[in-house]
């Protein structure tokens, strides 16, 4: 059994309007999991460095960043990072170019984790509900033509609003999507945003919104995670 989570960090900065990569890293060790999918990783304007430096990791966390090799100070794709355990195994990985009306993105990772091989997406999708279900479709239809087919968690904020319908819907015909509850707004959660999501190979154990004291002040989003094993 692997723990996932996702979370958009909005580049670091808190409900208090104070940019912190310390914060995030802590409510990320609370958190615990052994893959993590981020969005708004980078910050917005100029080299678009990482929140999250490589230095950083390395030095206060237990995790790595799949490199994407996208941006020289980035260390993903249009905000979108997987974090890694350090001695997790990064077979192969990839940015999924999206249909896009804003900077949006996916990224994809084949990753080697307790021996089992596991592809994982992490994504950030478009405010537009019609834009959303093409990004969807996009997703899907570069699942359907990789090489190989794998047991695939996707993860991310979908910013669907609705709970049956969108890109919900679109997903679910192939996935199975974790009953995480609302994280946002992190100071009174009420959107279902952020989404796990599992192929039928794998079953979703346990799975929750991550809710603590750090969490509430780090992003607007609170993390969403799920333990996952094989069906």
């Amino acid at each position: 059994m692997i723990k996932v989570a996702s979370y958009n960090i909005r580049k670091g900065i808190g409900t208090d309007r104070i940019r912190s990569p310390d914060r995030i890293l802590e409510v990320l060790r609370e958190i615990d999991a052994d893959v993590i999918a981020l969005q708004e990783a980078d910050r917005r304007f100029g080299r678009r460095a990482a929140i999250l430096t490589p230095h950083h990791l390395a030095e206060h966390s237990p995790w790595k960043a799949v490199p994407f090799g996208a941006r020289q100070h980035s260390s993903g794709w249009h905000g979108n990072v997987l974090l890694v355990r350090k001695d997790t195994q990064i077979v192969d990985c990839e940015a999924i170019h999206l249909p896009t009306l804003e900077p949006r993105g996916a990224v994809m990772a084949d990753l080697r984790v307790g021996g089992a091989l596991l592809r994982v997406v992490g994504m950030h999708l478009d405010l537009s509900g019609l834009m959303r279900r093409r990004q969807a479709d996009a997703i899907i239809a570069h699942l359907d033509a990789s090489a190989r087919a794998l047991p695939t968690i996707l993860m991310g904020d979908l910013n669907e609003w609705t709970r049956r319908s969108g890109c919900l819907k679109d997903f679910a015909e192939r996935f199975d999507i974790a009953a995480t509850g609302p994280s946002f707004h992190a100071r009174r959660p009420v959107g279902r945003l952020d989404r796990i999501m599992a192929s039928h190979e794998l079953r979703i154990a346990d799975c929750g919104v991550h809710m603590t004291h750090a969490s509430r002040s780090a992003s607007d989003h609170l993390p969403i995670w799920a333990r996952v094993e094989a069906a």
